[in-house]
């Protein structure tokens, strides 16, 4: 199953709006014959994939993959009928799926004899990549990630305003990774005034990355004449974090990335539209200079927003913490 994790997180990214599954093919010996992700919207899902890397290896074999193979026609006819035209005697699948048109994959493959297991990694496979689809999956909203880098004490800028740069060159070689693998990233027209950001996914040495997540930008108010993102960010007219996600579900966006100014993060606060934090601690200190949040609402140590930490790990100096709210 772990094998399975990372075939997923390798196609993490380019599957949108369909999970990015993964899948390996084990023998009737038990040893590894196909690995297979899910391809582009249209194209074969993990387990087409892996039973096509294992060929005739995959007879009396094994499926292990991270999402409960789907039972539906759609672009693509159904997964369990490949596996039950494969000749896969056992399937372990991590997470079932939540989606009513696909689920029941499950009890199709046990109709044909082929022994069922679920649970295995199950953790791991839904805080890892089908994090964001599985919520997309179970709300009907683009999963939000709102990321910030902050001083030890709290500011994201120091007094005059400057901010360049409070993270290591390690925290932004790795947040300019995981752009590659987002369907959006959001900013305010504040943001884009200020700080003239292009919102792309780009290498340590400046060069766009192959795949570029959708600029979003939220706000009334026109773009500066001449910014980066004048002529290619999506401009969403509103301040209402609900139209912001409503327009990007349509557009088939599933996973999104936050990453505008304090206002705009304070306004997802009180929607109640974050669904994880990602903070970047840089081991320094500014004094004064602005919060990563404002208007949250909270006003009291009653409403504080209580987080669950899920991840803690060091990123170069920095340390990375990954926390979802409680409720």
């Amino acid at each position: 199953m772990a094998l399975a994790i990372a075939e997923s997180e390798r196609v993490r990214g380019i599957t949108s709006p369909n999970p990015p599954v993964g899948c390996v093919i084990l023998d009737e010996n038990g040893n590894a014959a196909g690995f297979g992700g899910t391809q582009p919207v249209g194209g074969p899902h993990a387990e087409v994939m892996a039973l096509k890397a294992a060929g005739s290896k995959a007879q009396g074999g094994t499926a292990v993959v991270t999402l409960e193979p789907c039972s539906h026609h759609g672009r693509t006819p159904p997964c369990t009928d490949a596996l039950i035209e494969a000749g896969i005697k056992h399937v372990i699948h991590a997470v079932s799926d939540p989606n009513p048109r696909a689920a029941g994959g499950a009890n199709r493959l046990k109709e044909a004899g082929i022994t069922v297991e679920s649970g295995l990694l199950a953790t791991e496979v839904s805080r890892g990549p089908l994090r964001a689809w599985l919520h997309y999956a179970r709300t009907g909203r683009p999963h939000v990630t709102w990321k910030y880098a902050a001083s030890l004490d709290g500011r994201i800028a120091a007094s005059d305003g400057t901010s360049q740069w409070i993270s290591s060159e390690i925290s932004r070689k790795e947040v300019h990774e995981m752009r590659a693998k987002l369907d959006a990233i959001i900013v305010g027209t504040g943001t884009v005034r200020k700080d003239d950001p292009a919102l792309t996914a780009r290498d340590t040495g400046g060069m766009p990355l192959p795949r570029q997540p959708l600029p979003v930008v939220v706000g009334m108010s026109d773009l500066p004449v001449g910014a980066k993102l004048q002529h290619t960010a999506l401009h969403l007219r509103t301040h209402h974090p609900d139209d912001v996600l409503t327009a990007l579900a349509e557009q088939g966006v599933v996973d999104v990335l936050l990453e505008g100014g304090p206002t705009l993060a304070g306004a997802f606060w009180r929607a109640g539209r974050i669904d994880r934090v990602l903070a970047y601690i840089a081991p320094v200190l500014l004094g004064d200079g602005p919060a990563a949040v404002l208007g949250a609402g909270v006003s009291t140590i009653t409403d504080a927003v209580r987080l669950t930490v899920q991840d803690v790990t060091m990123s170069g100096p920095d340390v990375r913490i990954s926390a979802v709210p409680e409720n």
